[in-house]
C-alpha cells in the first residue's frame, strides 16, 4: 500500500540533517499523568532507516484526532500524519493537550506540528503550513426541541436575533464567522470554552443557544455520550474549507515542510491516503 518513488535526494538529505532525536517538552494534558503515546509508522517498502524525530501535538477530537484505549494517539488525522511520516523515514513522537495548549507549545517550539488547521494571517506569524490535506465543515448544533423555534438561516441572523453561540478558543470557523465575531455589538453573544464538552454542557443547560462544531466531530461526540436525540445540527453551516497541517517556524525548516508536502502527494498517488479516509466514512 506504501510503495511510491522516493523524495529527491536533496530535500531529504535537508531535512534529515533539520530534524532531531531530542525529547519534546511536557505540555499539560487531562492525563497529566500519563506517559505521552509514541505512534511510529514504518513504510512498507524497503525504505532507507532515518533519524527524523517529528514532535506532534493533538486534542481529543474524536474522530479526527484522540487517545484510544490502549493510551495511543488514533484518528483520521493521526493515521494520515503517520503514513506521511513513514513515507519520509520519520518518528512521530505525539502528546495531547487542548488546542490552547497546543497553540502555545507550537509558537515556542514544544512542538513541531499540529493538525486540522486554518491559515489565518495570525497564525503564519508563527507557523507554516502544508498543502491541504483535508476539508472540514463547521455546523451549528442546537436542541433537538428548539429546531422549530429557530428559524434563521444563517449565523448572522442567529446571533442578530439575541442567541448565544459556543466556540472554543482560538479556533478558526471561516470568514463570515471571523466578520461576525469582530464586531463589538455580535461579539458577546459568541461563548468561548476550552473544550468541546463544556460548549456540549452549557447548551443542554440552556446557558447557549446553540454550538460552532465539526461535522463529523459533534456527530461523534453526541453518539459516544448517548445525546444524539437531544442535540442536533440545525441547517446553519460554515461551508466546506482547507485544513492544513501547521509547523513551527521556531523548530521546522521551509524544507521540511516541502518534504512533508512530497510525501503527501506520494500518500495520494499511491492510493494509501483513500485507503484510511474510507474507513472513516459513515
Amino acid at each position: 500500500m506504501k510503495s511510491i518513488s522516493f523524495l529527491c535526494l536533496i530535500p531529504l538529505l535537508l531535512f534529515i540533517s533539520s530534524c532531531g532525536p531530542n525529547t519534546p517538552a511536557p505540555v499539560s494534558t487531562a492525563q497529566p499523568e500519563a506517559t505521552p503515546a509514541v505512534a511510529t509508522t514504518n513504510a512498507e517498502s524497503a525504505k532507507p532507516a532515518v533519524n527524523c524525530q517529528l514532535k506532534l501535538g493533538f486534542e481529543a477530537w474524536e474522530p479526527y484526532q484522540y487517545t484510544s484505549l490502549d493510551n495511543k494517539p488514533a484518528g483520521l488525522d493521526i493515521e494520515l500524519v503517520q503514513a506521511i511520516a513513514g513515507q519520509m523515514g520519520c518518528e512521530i513522537v505525539a502528546q495531547q493537550g487542548t488546542w490552547m495548549e497546543l497553540i502555545g507549545a507550537l509558537k515556542s517550539g514544544g512542538v513541531d506540528l499540529l493538525l486540522g488547521a486554518s491559515v489565518t494571517p495570525a497564525r503564519q506569524e508563527y507557523a507554516y503550513f502544508s498543502d491541504s490535506y483535508r476539508q472540514e465543515q463547521f455546523v451549528l448544533f442546537v436542541r433537538t426541541e428548539d429546531v422549530a423555534g429557530y428559524p434563521q438561516n444563517t449565523l448572522a441572523d442567529f446571533v442578530g436575533n439575541g442567541k448565544k453561540v459556543g466556540i472554543i478558543s482560538e479556533y478558526y470557523y471561516g470568514p463570515e464567522f471571523a466578520e461576525l465575531f469582530k464586531q463589538d455589538t455580535l461579539k458577546p453573544q459568541f461563548v468561548e470554552a476550552s473544550l468541546g464538552e463544556l460548549n456540549l454542557a452549557r447548551l443542554l443547560d440552556q446557558d447557549i443557544d446553540g454550538m460552532l462544531e465539526d461535522s463529523f466531530v459533534g456527530h461523534a461526540m453526541l453518539r459516544r455520550k448517548g445525546l444524539d436525540k437531544q442535540i442536533g445540527a440545525h441547517s446553519i453551516s460554515m461551508g466546506n474549507t482547507d485544513v492544513f497541517v501547521m509547523f513551527s517556524k521556531a523548530t521546522v525548516k521551509p524544507e521540511q515542510v516541502s518534504a512533508f508536502n512530497q510525501a503527501l502527494a506520494a500518500i495520494k498517488a499511491d492510493g494509501r491516503y483513500n485507503a484510511i479516509v474510507q474507513r472513516y466514512i459513515h
